[in-house]
């Protein structure tokens, strides 16, 4: 079984080039760059919480935590915004195990809850999330405001 382990400088390359292909997969066109990959998940203040997956052959897979809160509650939460294993890696239980490492480091971090959001028409991957241990809830709506 591969590592699982925060990313370092050197997997941001890798991990770009994943997410991009994870864009593409979903159909959309990634503008995502180096040096902000590198802001967000290793820079002075760290949007994002970054694990890879790293096998004999190089990174495999990772994962993406951004965190959330439910103010009124006083209840520290993450989304688990990324997760991508490569074609070559799938099948061998690398998901489930960066999806563990996710609620790891979410409930180190003092979190009540991990979210994760699914392409409403991808039955396997919501079957996988509800055999990790994720239930499913209702879809409320949601608004953005562009700030730039």
């Amino acid at each position: 079984m591969p590592l699982i382990r925060p990313a370092e400088k050197s997997d941001l390359p890798m991990v770009l080039d994943l997410a991009h292909a994870l864009a593409a997969y979903h159909g959309d066109a990634a503008t995502l760059t180096l040096p902000a990959l590198e802001r967000d998940s290793l820079g002075p203040a760290p949007w994002i919480t970054l694990l890879v997956a790293q096998g004999n052959t190089g990174l495999q897979g990772y994962a993406a935590l951004c965190p959330q809160m439910q103010l009124q509650f006083g209840a520290r939460g993450m989304d688990l915004h990324h997760l991508f294993v490569c074609d070559t890696a799938r099948g061998k239980g690398l998901g489930r195990a960066l999806v563990q490492a996710a609620l790891d480091h979410a409930r180190a971090q003092g979190c009540a809850y991990v979210t994760v959001g699914t392409d409403p028409r991808n039955q396997r991957v919501q079957g996988f999330y509800r055999r990790a241990g994720f239930d499913q809830i209702a879809a409320d709506p949601r608004f953005r405001a562009r700030l730039a």
